[in-house]
């Protein structure tokens, strides 16, 4: 069985499923069902979020896993939370810039700051 794209392959719109079947009693619906949000997710967004679910949002494991870097798990994360509708740390009230958040988790991912290092920034900038 094939997963419900997310848009139409032709001209990249939003789907809608229009039949619902089961395959037990072979009963069809017809009409028009929105579908749940994680279907609007990539093919990769979906694996991405089953191993994000599977080693508990651990974000040490994820690297490990995937190996990837922080910052990069960081990005497809926020990703995912966005291809859902919302806006990563939408709830928190930042003065901390987009630019300078960035530089930080760059620096990090380069290894010229420690974590530490990048958690206090990141902190000191939140006040």
């Amino acid at each position: 069985m094939h997963p419900l794209p997310s848009q139409c392959p032709i001209c990249g719109g939003e789907v809608v499923v229009t039949r619902i079947n089961c395959r037990d009693c072979n009963t069809t619906i017809d009409g028009q069902f929105s579908s749940r949000t994680f279907s609007q997710l990539t093919e990769k967004q979906m694996d991405f979020v089953e191993t994000f679910v599977r080693l508990e949002g651990k974000i040490t494991h994820m690297e490990k896993e995937l190996g990837y870097s922080y910052p990069t798990i960081r990005k497809l994360l926020h990703d995912v939370i966005r291809a859902l509708g919302y806006e990563p740390g939408g709830d928190e009230i930042s003065k901390l810039s987009e630019e300078k958040r960035q530089k930080i988790l760059s620096d990090l991912d380069e290894g010229a700051i420690s974590y530490d290092d990048a958690l206090n920034q990141l902190k000191d900038e939140e006040k």
